[in-house]
């Protein structure tokens, strides 16, 4: 289960909860969820109730209550959890990492395109004012690619305009994947990135780690081949990477903020963290020493191929490559 199928099945529940009568209220469009914080029970967290709690007339407590019920069973949640005055909490089923990476998998191709993207925003029309300012040409299409994405009619001829601080485009020098990089990385008001530094293949380049991350797992799938390990996640094995799998299950929301806000930034500082996540998993995908192949190594092989296919849709959204070796 993904951030935004979870946010699908609370929607549901306050749907059916005014559907009986139980609660009295216009029901939202969507429904925020997000990461549980750190103190919080749970993988993921909805303030839902306390925002309905005012039109409603109840408080924000009852509110949860008559979610809570309706969300007991839902599939892919193994419980529910109402906290301080009215949070609900949620914790997924054990196979919910092998449910999300079949579905990147699925979707992805290989090349995470599909996977993220959605109908969210269709019905609307968005129409950019054409800039002329390198950076804010480079910020303007990227953000119109990800409307796109999402559903809505997004193109040029209007009066929108995207604030940001000029920055050069230097394809000619830095490349164009650096370029791009030096130029999305940093939120659009926000100075550019420094492009030199771009093209040292050091850990404290940000876009050589995510490049450098999507290419060491197209080596594991190599390297995995070699030793006759099939990637496919087995929902009895369990794999233990909750950060790499709550990152990849966010990478839709992102994608939408990132598309809503103009923030094409967003997608870049997410794929980062993607990235780090997985350098900080990979030594434990393929066997080590004597140890034998196994369904959790099938697993872990499945799980960082979802994250590059993540990799790469990212990479995509912002124009830049990703490539198989480095």
């Amino acid at each position: 289960m993904t951030p935004a199928d979870l946010s699908l099945t609370v929607l549901h529940a306050v749907r059916r909860a005014v559907d009986d009568g139980a609660l009295r209220v216009d029901v939202p469009p969507r429904v925020k969820v997000e990461r549980a914080r750190p103190g919080g029970t749970g993988e993921y967290a909805s303030n839902i109730a306390l925002t309905l709690a005012r039109p409603a007339g109840r408080s924000a407590l009852d509110v949860a209550g008559i979610l809570e019920e309706r969300l007991r069973d839902a599939p892919g949640l193994r419980g529910v959890e109402i906290t301080g005055p009215g949070f609900l909490n949620f914790t997924l089923r054990r196979d919910a990492g092998g449910e999300l990476v079949r579905e990147i998998l699925a979707a992805g191709a290989g090349q995470g395109s599909a996977y993220g993207s959605g109908s969210a925003l269709a019905g609307t029309t968005v129409r950019f004012a054409r800039p002329v300012e390198p950076r804010a040409v480079l910020v303007t299409e990227t953000v119109v690619r990800l409307l796109r994405a999402h559903g809505a009619d997004a193109g040029f001829g209007g009066a929108e305009r995207i604030h940001v601080r000029p920055g050069a485009y230097e394809p000619d020098v830095l490349g164009v994947d650096a370029a791009r990089w030096a130029l999305l990385r940093s939120a659009p008001q926000d100075r550019p990135l420094d492009g030199p530094s771009l093209l040292v293949q050091h850990e404290r380049n940000s876009l050589f780690r995510v490049r450098y991350a999507y290419s060491r797992v197209r080596r594991l799938l190599v390297n995995g081949a070699q030793l006759g390990i099939t990637p496919f996640y087995e929902d009895e094995t369990s794999v233990d990477a909750p950060e790499l799998l709550g990152l990849l299950g966010d990478h839709p929301a992102v994608l939408l903020a990132a598309a809503r806000h103009r923030a094409p930034d967003r997608v870049a500082r997410h794929v980062e963290a993607t990235a780090d996540a997985l350098l900080a998993f990979q030594h434990t995908v393929l066997p080590l020493g004597d140890e034998k192949p196994s369904a959790a190594h099938r697993s872990r092989l499945a799980l960082a191929e979802a994250a590059g296919t993540v990799l790469a849709g990212g990479l995509s959204v912002l124009g830049i490559s990703a490539p198989d070796r480095i």
